[in-house]
């Protein structure tokens, strides 16, 4: 176990730099009206969707049809089933997706990377506005779901999840095709200008 503490100590400082470095820390700047429980939540989702975003930028237009095996999503489809997901699931916690919005076909929407990424932006619009609007006192309320149960509380953390599933999905198809995550090139820049050699006296 002793071995084991430092290890866990030295991931979680190189992912704090990593996190200090990116365009979006909820930790250190807050979400302004919305605390307790839900900006916990909203944290989280606000991270999410600036790796998700800064990678949909990072990968190349000509790769958003680019898929690892014929049977699974590709680039495009797995950014546009999150946004999906977006609009669908935070109706289940009290805020229904806008008008026009087809939900069903999104998936498959587009390939066009400048769509996507509209798309996926405007998703966590509405994302980040249901967990502003909702009341402490549904967090409890209770539901169907998968054969059981669930509440509100526990939909957020699914949501939260299901986000960083598909992220790590993502972050795969992006080292395979050649991108590097931009937060991880926001890492290695510190260390570049250490190891640049000093001018001579």
């Amino acid at each position: 176990m002793k071995s084991i503490r430092p290890s866990l100590c030295m991931l979680a400082t190189l992912a704090l730099s990593g996190l200090l470095n990116a365009q979006v820390n909820p930790y250190k700047d807050g979400t302004p009206g919305v605390t307790g429980y839900r900006s916990e939540v909203l944290a989280e989702v606000m991270i999410q969707e600036n790796k998700f975003e800064r990678l949909a930028e990072a990968i190349p237009a000509d790769k958003y049809n680019w898929r690892p095996s014929p049977d699974v999503r590709s680039v495009a489809e797995v950014f546009l089933h999150v946004s999906a997901a977006n609009y669908n699931l935070y109706k289940l916690v009290g805020t229904p997706p806008p008008d026009g919005i087809d939900i069903k076909n999104l998936e498959k929407s587009s390939s066009d990377k400048a769509k996507v990424m509209a798309i996926l932006k405007d998703s966590y619009a509405h994302a980040r506005k249901a967990i502003t609007d909702m009341h402490y006192a549904d967090l409890e309320k209770s539901m169907d779901w998968f054969g059981g149960k669930n509440t509100e509380r526990g939909v957020l953390v699914f949501i939260v999840r299901h986000g960083a599933e598909h992220l790590g999905q993502l972050i795969a198809y992006a080292r395979m095709i050649g991108v590097v995550p931009p937060w991880t090139e926001d890492f290695k820049k510190p260390q570049k200008q250490e190891a640049a050699p000093k001018p001579k006296q």
